[in-house]
């Protein structure tokens, strides 16, 4: 049987002018700001003054760690999102954005797939509503400013040893990882080791994504530290004049973008920090508006639940004060076989042993979110290549961690397939009965919250970092950082920091290679192993055989 492509099932999509999506959350037309005729920006005004509604109930979409065999979580958030309207309910989705990197290298892109996807599929996979442009505009004037400022006279004194605002660009691309600038010559400024980081990975993202208005995003913009001085006084974005050129520039994107499902129900997509080197969570300011305007918010954490579902609970919900009513995590039985040591090329054979086998890693990421005071239930995305068997050995392994697993058919079959998923959903969240709770309190020292994510989270054994970083921590505790929550830098494959290290494992380290301090985000980023803050693409990218056809459509992105 011949499956159709998630572009092919795009462009077909029936789609709602723009404005009346808007409508029928009742947003008027004169606070939607279009881009075409099938997206557009929300405007503050209209956000302000919906602030006083009460909220809606939030769930929370995470899966379990990411294998090749492919998990479907954005997949299964449009689909429950779509699922919730099917059966009587007023539900909205909140997305993030996709980035330029993964869409070219190897992960593809991040508006769902099958028949549960969000349109318009090719913008929002590429430049969208030009969003992460102003992002890494914004950013890359301040890296300009402070190298002005060096050139010009240096009257902030900034030792360019320790110049830590490092440059960024939306694609993956090693050879910016570390790189000298400023060669060429005393026109061309003082020669220093510089860097690049991937946009979603910048400060300003993260800022982007947790500030509640514009004088929220400014203040935090102007908090970022972006230098020392040589007796390692910080010198901070406010101190080069930036703030407030930079806040221009996101002026714009910093308003939720209104798209729609296949199906016609609203969704918001913005923002998007990586869940491995960042939060991993669209915008604050999307989630709140949504919950104001939905009674049910279906929203993802990236990647799995040791990483995105961890940060959105640690990070985002403290951050924001919110709280969810639901989490759902997302497993396929192929995962549950890969995790079970099965080949990927050997997935499509029945093999319930297997399945079995590599249900530990489901069973961890069920503990670890129950851990948090959420009821969970388990979402398995269907394939067509599972059996009877295989499902049922699923829903009976989850039944025995206390909880139950739903088979939904969204991809194949749209809201259809994911009604009874959403039925069960509701019941959870209209039963009022979670007792959310963050893992760690504000007051706990820096390394102790570090400790508390690998033991509690990871089932790591200790945390293994050199003086350096112990003593760097200590200082920012001295200088009143100490409160701030922790965002782990760490692979997503694995709750090890060793990306091949499947399933549940135990008895292992988690080595701390770096920490950076993103006061304006307000967290501390803990990069952790091998990781990288700036992807490379794979030997074959996806770059190579996307392209436009004779019709003037684009071909494969997907």
């Amino acid at each position: 049987m011949a499956f159709k492509s998630d572009i092919e099932i795009a462009r077909e999509a029936k789609k709602k002018p723009i404005m009346e999506i808007g409508a029928a959350l009742g947003i008027p037309a004169e606070d939607l700001l279009p881009y075409g005729h099938d997206k557009a920006k929300v405007s503050q005004s209209f956000i302000n003054g919906v602030a006083d509604r009460p909220n809606g109930k939030l769930i929370l979409v995470t899966a379990i760690n990411p294998t090749p065999a492919g998990e479907g979580k954005t997949t299964t958030t449009v689909g429950l999102g779509d699922g919730l309207n099917r059966i009587g309910k007023r539900a909205m989705v909140c997305i993030r954005e996709a980035s330029l990197g993964p869409n070219f290298g190897m992960k593809g892109g991040a508006a769902g797939g099958g028949y549960a996807q969000v349109v318009p599929m090719e913008e929002m996979n590429l430049h969208f509503t030009g969003d992460f442009h102003a992002i890494t505009s914004a950013h890359s004037l301040l890296s300009a400013m402070i190298d002005n400022h060096i050139y010009w006279g240096n009257e902030l004194d900034i030792d360019i040893r320790r110049v830590v605002w490092r440059r960024v660009v939306d694609m993956n691309d090693r050879s910016l990882r570390q790189i000298t600038s400023s060669l060429g010559g005393v026109s061309n400024g003082f020669p220093r080791e510089d860097g690049f980081d991937i946009t979603v990975a910048s400060e300003v993202m993260a800022i982007l994504c947790l500030s509640k208005d514009l004088t929220d995003l400014q203040k935090r913009l102007g908090d970022m530290i972006v230098a020392y001085r040589r007796d390692k006084s910080p010198v901070f974005c406010r101190d080069i004049k930036a703030d407030g050129a930079m806040t221009v520039l996101l002026k714009d994107a910093m308003q939720p973008n209104l798209v729609q499902t296949l199906e016609n129900n609203p969704a918001f997509v913005h923002g998007g920090p990586f869940a491995n080197i960042a939060h991993g969570c669209n915008s604050v300011i999307a989630t709140t508006t949504a919950l104001k305007l939905a009674d049910y918010v279906v929203t993802e954490a990236g990647f799995g639940a040791d990483l995105g579902a961890e940060k959105f609970m640690n990070i985002k919900c403290r951050k924001a004060g919110l709280a969810p009513s639901v989490v759902v995590c997302v497993a396929t039985v192929r995962a549950m076989k890969m995790n079970g040591g099965i080949a990927k090329a050997d997935l499509g054979a029945e093999n319930v042993d297997a399945v079995k086998k590599g249900c530990a890693n489901l069973g961890r990421h069920i503990k670890n979110l129950k851990s948090f005071g959420v009821p969970v239930v388990v979402a398995i995305n269907h394939f067509v290549t599972d059996t009877d068997a295989e499902i049922a050995a699923v829903k009976d392994y989850v039944k025995a961690q206390g909880a139950e697993a739903v088979l939904s058919k969204h991809w194949a079959l749209g809201s259809e397939g994911s009604a009874e998923l959403a039925r069960k959903v509701a019941e959870l969240a209209d039963a009022d009965s979670a007792n959310f709770a963050p893992l760690y309190p504000d007051e706990m020292s820096l390394f102790e919250k570090i400790e508390t994510i690998a033991k509690r989270i990871y089932r790591a054994d200790e945390v293994l970092a050199d003086k350096k970083i112990r003593d760097q921590l200590k200082v920012w505790e001295e200088q009143g950082y100490g409160h701030l929550p922790i965002c782990m830098a760490k692979t997503q494959y694995s709750f090890t920091t060793d990306p091949n290290r499947r399933g549940a494992p135990t008895g292992h380290s988690v080595p701390v290679r770096e920490v950076r301090l993103s006061a304006g985000a307000g967290f501390v980023v803990v990069v952790c192993g091998e990781i990288m803050t700036m992807p490379g693409l794979p030997r074959v990218p996806a770059a190579e055989t996307i392209r436009l056809n004779a019709a003037g459509q684009i071909e494969g992105l997907f």
